[in-house]
C-alpha cells in the first residue's frame, strides 16, 4: 500500500474510532441531562454540515456545554494518540519500513553509514539521557482527570488487540460507559491552586506507576532492535536516568522550604525501594529453576555463599525455604538485604551499583544453565530498572535565582558584624575580589548556632541538610545546584560562598572543593551572547576545577564533565523566535568550545517548554538541528507541565518518546564525532536575518501601549488566576513583561490564537531579505532541506502560524477599548502575519496541504468547537473584568480549560 492509501487508511481509523467515543460520550450526556441540548451541540460542534449555536455566556447550559466540549476535545486527543501508536506499529510490521527517530531505524543509519558495531557499543556505553520533570504550572488537567484518560486509552487498545462474543461486548460497552459517566462526572478545573505536596504527589505517581514498567519495555524493545540488526547478543540500554524540580526549585517558589525538599528526598528513596522490593518478590515467584548441587554455576554458588555469610542468621530461612532452587534463593537474599537498606540496618547494600552486580551474576548465571530467555525475559527488566532509578528514584535538582543568593550573602555578613552588607549593590569587580578573598579560607562567616533571617537562613539551612542526605545516603539522588538568571560569573561563584558556610565545601589534592556541582542557567539574550566569557572564567577558578575533578572521581568518570543549562522560554520572551534560536545555537557552539578549550565534557540541560514559543519541536528533529559537536553522548532535557501528561501518561507513548530521545542521542553523537564543522557558509547572512527579526519583536514590545494592550487582549488575568500550579505567574509581583513567567505569557496568546511568540518577527526579517537580497533569499530557500538546524525553526514557525487564527485574533482585540491603541497594534500584528505566512510559504518547495496533513487535519477537526469556546470565553471576559465574582470568574477557567485541551497546548 503506498503512502497517500496508508494515509487514507489513517484517516479513517482516525474518525470511525472518534465517532464511536463521541457517540458513547454523548449518550451518557443526553441521559444525565436530557433537556439542556448538550449533547446535540458538542455532536453540532464535530459536523462539517450543522449550525454551531452562539455563545451564551452565564446563561443556564453554557458550562455545561464547555465542560463537554472539553471533554470531547480530549476523547479527541486519546484517539489522536492512539492513531499515531497504532501507526507506528503497522510501520514496525513493513520490515522495510523503519521510523526515523526509533532504535529500528537509527542503528540501522548509522550501520549504513559506516560504524560498525563495536563503535556503536562504545557510544551506547557512554551516552547518557536524564528528563526532568519540572514543577513549572501549565497542566490544566486535574490529576483524576488524567487517570480516567489512561482507563479510556486501555479501554481503545483492548478493543484494537482482542475479538469480543457477543456478552463481552455488551460488557466491553459498559466498562465504556462507565468510563464516560466518570469523565463527565468529574470536575473538570481546580477549584483551589494547588500545592507544593500535589505537585509531589503527581511526580511519584509517575515514578512509581509509569516509568517502571516504561524502562521495561523500553529496554525489550532495545534489544530486538540490536538483535534485528547486529544479530547478536545485545549490550545495555545506554544510560536512563530521571531528575525532578518539583520540591527543589525555589526560584520565585516561597512554598518550597528545606523541609519540602529534604521530604522529597526522603519519598523518593522510600518509592526507589520499595519498587525494587516489589519487583524483587515478583521474580521470586517467577525464577523457579531447580538445579541439583553440581549444576549451580560457580559465580551464582560463590555469590550466595558471600551474601549469606554477609545477611547473617536471617539468610537461613530464606535457604531454606526454596532448597534445590539457587535463583530464587539468591532473589530471597536480595529481598533482605534491600529491605536492611530501607531500615539502615547492618547488611544493607552502600549503593545501588551493588544490586545491580548481584542482578548481573543471576543473569550469567541463567545463561550459563541454558536459560537465556529467562535471563533476558524476567531478571534483565529488573536490572534495567535498578540501573535507572537505585536507590533515588529521580536526582532532585536545587534551583534558585543568582540575585536570591547575592541577597543571602548580604544576610551572612549583616549576621558576621560586617559593615557593608549590601551585597548584591557591589560591582563586579568589587564581588571578585571579595570572592577570591573569602574561598582562600575555609573559615564561614557565622557558626552552627547564630541565628540568620530570610535568605541568608533560608539557604544555609538548606544546603545544610543537602550535606546530610549525601553523607548519609550519598551522592546519587541529588541534581545539581542550577543558578537561574546567571549573568556574571560572580553569580557562580557565590554558591560556593555559601557552601562553605554550610561545610558543603572538602579539601581536595587540587584545593577546595564543592560536593554539590554548580550549574548555570543562561536564559536571556544578552546572557546568552556572553554566555561563553562567564562560563571560560568559571571553568578557569581553582575551586571549579577541583570540584569537577572530585566528582570526576568520585563518579568513576574517564573525563571531567560540567552540565550549562540553556533556557528557550526567556530568551524567546526576550527577543522572539529566531533571536531565541539562534542565540543559542551560537551559545551551545561556543560554549562547546570553551569546554574542550578546558578538556571538560560539557552536557547541555536544555530547558524546552510544551509549546514552539518555548522551545517544543519535534524529538529528532531537535536533535539533529544541534550545533555540530555540541552534544557528546549526554543529555538533559526538562518535561514541562502537560508534556508530562502528553508524554507520558500512557505508557506505550511514554516508551516511544523516550526511545526516540535515547536512540536520537547516541544517532546524533555518532554523526557529531567529527566535531565542529566548518561555520555555514549562509551563517553570516542569517545573523543578518535574525538581527532585523529582532528589531522588529523588540518595536512591537516596546511600543506605547504595548503591555496594556496584551493584557486586554488576552486572557491573562484569568491565567493567572487560573489554579494550575503552586508557583505565582511573576517572579516579584511586578506588572511588568521582564518580570512575567515565559509561560503565562505564551499560554495567553495561545488562548487567544495569536501564537505570536512562534512567529513575530519573522515576517519582517524575512521580507527584508527578499527585498534587500534577492539572491540571498533563494541561498536560504536552496539550502533548507539541508540545513537542519534552518529547517527545524521554520517548521516551527510555520506550525505556530497554522495554529494562529486571525478572525479569533480580532475577536479578542475588540475586548481592547482604547479603539487607536487597538487598531494600531492589530494593524501591526496582522502586517506581520502576512509577511510571516507570505514569505514561509515562499521557502518551501510545497504547500502546507502537501507538507503537513495530519497537522492540517487536527486544526480542522478542531476549529468549529474552537471557535464556540472563543467567543464564550470572550464574553466571560467582558463580564468579568466589569463585574469580578467566583461564578464567573470559575465559568472562564472552564473555557481556558477547554481550550487548552482543544489546541492540546498550554504555555
Amino acid at each position: 500500500m503506498d503512502a497517500p492509501a496508508r494515509l487514507r487508511d489513517d484517516f479513517a481509523k482516525w474518525s470511525a474510532d472518534f465517532d464511536g467515543l463521541l457517540d458513547a460520550f454523548c449518550a451518557v450526556v443526553e441521559e444525565h441531562r436530557p433537556a439542556a441540548g448538550v449533547a446535540g451541540f458538542v455532536r453540532d460542534c464535530f459536523s462539517a454540515d450543522a449550525e454551531v449555536p452562539p455563545p451564551d455566556a452565564g446563561q443556564n447550559g453554557a458550562v455545561a456545554r464547555c465542560q463537554a466540549l472539553s471533554i470531547a476535545f480530549q476523547l479527541l486527543n486519546i484517539v489522536e494518540e492512539n492513531t499515531a501508536n497504532q501507526m507506528r506499529r503497522r510501520a514496525e510490521g513493513r520490515r522495510h519500513e523503519r521510523e526515523p527517530g526509533l532504535w529500528r531505524h537509527d542503528l540501522g543509519d548509522l550501520l549504513a553509514r559506516g560504524n560498525d558495531e563495536p563503535k556503536i557499543r562504545r557510544t551506547l556505553a557512554t551516552a547518557s539521557l536524564e528528563p526532568v520533570l519540572t514543577a513549572h504550572p501549565t497542566e490544566a488537567k486535574r490529576a483524576t482527570v488524567l487517570e480516567h484518560h489512561r482507563a479510556l486509552y486501555l479501554l481503545m487498545l483492548e478493543r484494537e488487540t482482542r475479538s469480543f462474543t457477543d456478552i463481552e461486548l455488551g460488557i466491553y460497552r459498559q466498562r465504556l460507559k462507565a468510563a464516560m459517566q466518570r469523565l463527565w462526572r468529574t470536575g473538570e478545573i481546580l477549584l483551589e491552586r494547588p500545592d507544593v505536596e500535589s505537585e509531589i504527589r503527581t511526580v511519584l505517581h509517575y515514578m512509581e506507576t509509569v516509568f517502571p514498567d516504561v524502562v521495561e519495555l523500553l529496554d525489550l524493545r532495545f534489544q530486538q532492535a540490536w538483535e534485528d540488526t547486529f544479530g547478536s547478543a545485545p549490550p545495555r540500554l545506554p544510560h536512563l536516568g530521571f531528575a525532578t524540580w518539583v520540591g527543589g526549585d525555589r526560584d520565585g517558589h516561597p512554598f518550597v522550604t528545606t523541609e519540602v525538599t529534604m521530604s522529597m528526598l526522603a519519598r523518593l528513596r522510600a518509592g526507589a525501594l520499595a519498587l525494587l522490593h516489589a519487583r524483587l518478590a515478583q521474580l521470586a515467584v517467577r525464577i523457579s529453576l531447580a538445579a541439583a548441587a553440581d549444576e549451580v554455576p560457580a559465580l551464582l554458588q560463590q555469590r550466595l555463599d558471600e551474601t549469606a555469610r554477609l545477611i547473617g542468621e536471617e539468610s537461613g530461612p530464606a535457604l531454606a525455604r526454596n532448597r534445590g532452587e539457587p535463583w530464587r534463593q539468591m532473589v530471597n537474599l536480595l529481598l533482605i538485604r534491600i529491605a536492611r537498606t530501607r531500615d539502615g540496618a547492618p547488611g544493607a547494600y552502600a549503593g545501588a551499583a551493588d544490586l545491580v552486580t548481584d542482578l548481573e551474576v543471576l543473569e550469567t548465571a541463567l545463561v550459563a544453565a541454558g536459560a537465556s530467555d529467562i535471563a533476558a525475559a524476567d531478571v534483565r527488566p529488573v536490572t534495567a530498572q535498578a540501573r535507572v532509578f537505585g536507590f533515588h528514584f529521580a536526582r532532585l535538582d536545587v534551583r534558585q535565582n543568582s540575585g536570591f543568593h547575592d541577597r543571602a550573602v548580604g544576610g551572612l555578613l549583616a549576621a558576621a558584624g560586617n559593615r557593608r552588607t549590601d551585597y548584591p549593590d557591589w560591582s563586579e569587580a568589587e564581588k571578585l575580589s571579595f570572592l577570591e578573598r573569602e574561598l582562600a579560607t575555609p573559615r564561614p562567616f557565622t557558626g552552627d548556632h547564630t541565628a540568620l533571617t530570610g535568605e541568608a537562613e533560608a539557604t544555609v539551612s538548606l544546603l545544610r541538610a543537602l550535606r546530610g542526605h549525601l553523607l548519609h545516603h550519598g551522592p546519587e539522588g541529588l541534581g545539581p545546584l542550577v543558578i537561574s538568571m546567571t549573568r556574571s560569573v560572580s553569580d557562580l561563584l557565590t554558591p560556593y560562598l555559601l557552601a562553605r558556610e554550610a561545610g558543603l565545601l572538602i579539601d581536595t589534592p587540587l584545593g577546595p572543593a564543592c560536593m554539590i556541582p554548580v550549574v548555570p542557567l543562561f536564559e536571556t539574550i544578552g546572557d546568552l551572547a556572553h554566555c561563553d566569557t562567564i562560563f571560560d572564567a568559571f571553568l578557569a577558578h581553582p575551586i571549579t576545577k577541583a570540584t569537577l575533578e572530585h566528582l570526576r572521581l568520585r563518579d568513576g568518570k574517564a573525563a571531567a564533565e560540567c552540565i550549562v543549562m540553556l533556557g528557550y522560554s526567556d530568551s524567546n520572551k526576550d527577543g522572539g523566535i529566531l533571536a531565541s534560536h539562534w542565540s543559542l545555537h551560537l551559545a551551545e557552539e561556543r560554549l562547546a568550545t570553551v569546554g574542550r578549550a578546558h578538556g571538560i565534557r560539557v552536557e547541555f540541560f536544555h530547558g524546552r517548554g510544551g509549546t514552539i514559543g518555548r522551545g517544543a519541536g519535534p524529538t529528532h528533529a531537535f536533535l539533529e538541528a544541534l550545533p555540530a559537536g555540541s552534544l557528546t553522548g549526554r543529555l538533559r532535557v526538562t518535561e514541562q507541565g502537560e508534556v508530562i501528561s502528553q508524554q507520558y501518561a500512557n505508557r506505550v507513548t511514554a516508551t516511544f518518546h523516550l526511545e526516540r530521545l535515547l536512540a536520537g542521542v547516541v544517532r546524533t553523537t555518532m554523526l557529531h564525532e567529527a566535531g565542529p564543522n566548518p561555520p555555514h557558509p549562509l551563517r553570516g547572512l542569517w545573523q543578518e536575518v535574525v538581527d532585523q527579526s529582532l528589531s522588529a519583536y523588540r518595536r512591537l514590545v516596546e511600543a506605547d501601549g504595548f503591555i496594556d494592550f496584551f493584557r486586554a487582549a488576552t486572557p491573562i488575568d484569568a491565567i493567572e488566576q487560573a489554579r494550575i500550579g503552586s508557583r505565582p505567574s511573576r517572579r516579584t509581583g511586578r506588572a511588568t513583561l521582564a518580570d512575567l513567567r515565559a509561560i503565562p505569557w505564551v499560554f495567553s496568546w495561545s488562548q487567544a490564537r495569536f501564537h505570536l511568540p512562534g512567529w513575530y518577527g519573522v515576517g519582517s526579517a524575512l521580507e527584508w531579505l527578499q527585498r534587500e537580497r534577492p539572491d540571498g533569499f533563494e541561498k536560504i530557500r536552496e539550502v533548507l532541506p539541508r540545513w537542519r538546524f534552518l529547517g527545524y525553526v521554520l517548521h516551527n514557525v510555520e506550525a505556530s502560524l497554522l495554529m494562529a487564527n486571525p478572525l479569533v485574533m480580532k475577536l479578542y482585540a475588540s475586548l481592547v477599548d482604547d479603539a487607536d491603541l487597538r487598531d494600531r497594534m492589530m494593524a501591526t500584528i496582522l502586517a506581520e502575519q502576512e509577511r510571516t505566512r507570505t514569505a514561509v510559504a515562499a521557502l518551501f518547495p510545497a504547500a502546507a496541504e502537501e507538507r503537513r496533513p495530519r497537522f492540517l487535519r487536527t486544526i480542522e477537526m478542531r476549529a468549529r468547537g474552537l471557535t464556540w469556546l472563543h467567543h464564550e470565553q470572550v464574553a466571560l471576559l467582558r463580564r468579568y473584568r466589569k463585574a469580578p465574582d467566583e461564578p464567573t470568574l470559575d465559568a472562564l477557567l472552564l473555557t481556558v480549560n477547554a481550550i487548552a485541551m482543544g489546541q492540546k497546548t498550554t504555555g
